[in-house]
């Protein structure tokens, strides 16, 4: 039985007995509930967790957990008030005139994050497992910065100097063209790109973006009111005779891109097609956007990766997007904007308007976490796991499902399936699901019609490559039931 499905046992059962507790009646310890209920201590802890959410009791600390007079049983032959609801339907009104609803604009993001029942195989995120993240690594760092002198004062607006730096190095090499002056500490990727998208193009303008593209920079570029206009890549990434067209048609000022390991393709951008890109956006007078999300994220059989984009940009045309999370955790929300001149001054305005600063502990745990030498190692320990995962994807697919997979180079964590014309990705996506195994239909990944049907298959969130090729089988299975 996994953890999860402990939790959730567990705090039905302590929700029955804690209905028959009078108001305030004290609950065992949580010693005598680890021995009751033979689960572990951190099992214990969630199902009180849940009960406290709840309102079902409240924990003291010192003292320990009790029934909550809120839910204390009505007298006897009086039945409790019930609450009257409230008349919402104004809202409905109030809303109205949002062009583009969020909860539209967020569903793929949602669809993403989305958490799948215990039995059902998450070929669906993009967070490695929790066993693949360094997670004794991350309390270590967390409980170091918390000891730091001046871990609690506020922190510069840009973000700490010496984080800063890191990130300068990391992107652009020792005797690249960045400085700590050119980074701009942000909240994780995608508050990353919200600030670039904000800052570098005027509402209702358009923004250039790879098609395919991951769905959540889609709903950025809308929810920022600007209009995803699609250029086409293939293997060798953005199609640049495209991209030129599309500047000179659309006028553009901004093209979002994902030069290594594209999300959802895995394309790699060529050698040839890197120069093509900076020099076309130059000629435009526009941004690149690199959204850097997968360097972290290389195969133990990957050959070496390309730079970045922004190492080999001296004219400040690319403002580059790092994060740390999907390499260290989901809940390590830090990540870095490059950029330089004129447009560093507007995403740092932007963002002190949005949030003012990224939390200084969380910074300083960030510094503790990439200045451990186990960092490296941990980074090496998680190639070697991706690339098990997704030997055991290709595999398997190869035999389930002859046929959808195309090329792919070693890296990130997905794979883009490529369907027989006339399949509805999304209904297939829904009879996976129903088969135990969640996946992502291809649809959301495009900003206008999409070319043929297509699923993205994430093998990073599984929790060992043989559940990863069970996920496979179950999406054979559901794949045949719908053609049949």
């Amino acid at each position: 039985m996994n953890e999860r499905s402990s939790v959730t046992e567990l705090a039905e059962s302590l929700r029955r007995e804690v209905e028959r507790y009078p108001e305030g009646r004290k609950l065992p310890s949580s010693r005598v509930l680890v021995e009751r209920h033979q689960v572990s201590p951190v099992t214990v802890s969630r199902a009180i967790a849940v009960l406290v959410a709840e309102g079902l009791v409240v924990s003291r600390p010192g003292a320990g957990v009790f029934r909550a007079a809120a839910f204390a049983a009505a007298p006897v032959g009086r039945a409790a008030p019930a609450a009257r609801p409230g008349d919402l339907s104004w809202q409905q009104i109030a809303l109205s005139a949002d062009r583009d609803p969020r909860d539209l604009l967020a569903a793929p993001v949602f669809a993403t994050l989305r958490v799948p029942p215990p039995d059902v195989i998450d070929l669906n995120s993009g967070y490695p497992h929790a066993s693949m993240l360094p997670e004794r690594l991350l309390a270590g760092a967390l409980a170091r910065a918390g000891r730091r002198p001046g871990a609690w004062d506020r922190p510069p607006t840009d973000g700490l100097t010496e984080l800063r730096g890191w990130f300068a190095r990391d992107i652009g090499g020792p005797a690249g063209p960045i400085g700590a002056g050119d980074v701009l500490i942000t909240s994780g990727g995608q508050g990353g790109l919200t600030v670039a998208m904000r800052s570098l193009a005027a509402p209702g303008s358009p923004v250039l973006v790879e098609s395919p593209t991951y769905s959540g920079i889609l709903a950025v570029v809308r929810a920022a009111g600007l209009r995803p206009v699609p250029v086409p890549i293939d293997a060798d990434g953005v199609r640049t005779d495209l991209l030129a067209d599309a500047f000179e048609t659309t006028r553009a000022r901004v093209f979002v891109c994902q030069p290594l390991f594209q999300n959802p393709t895995g394309a790699v951008l060529s050698p040839e097609r890197r120069t093509e890109v900076l020099r076309i956006a130059r000629a435009a007078g526009a941004f690149v956007v690199e959204d850097d999300f997968a360097r972290l994220l290389v195969h133990a059989d990957a050959p070496a990766l390309p730079r970045p984009l922004a190492a080999d940009d001296r004219d400040g045309v690319v403002v580059h997007l790092r994060s740390l999370t999907k390499a260290a955790s989901p809940n390590l929300r830090v990540g870095a904007l490059t950029a330089r001149g004129p447009a560093l001054a507007r995403l740092r305005a932007t963002q002190v308007v949005d949030s003012f600063f990224v939390p200084r502990p969380l910074q300083e745990a960030t510094l503790e976490l990439v200045s451990d030498p186990a960092w490296a190692r941990h980074l090496r320990t998680l190639g070697a796991e991706l690339r098990d995962r997704r030997t055991a994807a290709v595999a398997a697919l190869h035999r389930e499902l002859p046929g959808v997979l195309g090329d792919h180079r070693p890296g990130g964590y997905h794979l883009w399936l490529r369907f027989p014309d006339g399949t509805d990705d999304t209904a297939l996506a829904a009879a996976a699901v129903r088969s135990g195994v969640q996946v992502t239909p291809g649809r959301p990944y495009h900003a206008a019609e999409p070319p043929a049907p297509h699923l993205r298959l994430s093998y990073a969130a599984a929790d060992s490559p043989a559940a990863v090729a069970e996920g496979v089988h179950r999406l054979r299975t559901a794949y045949e039931g719908l053609a049949g």
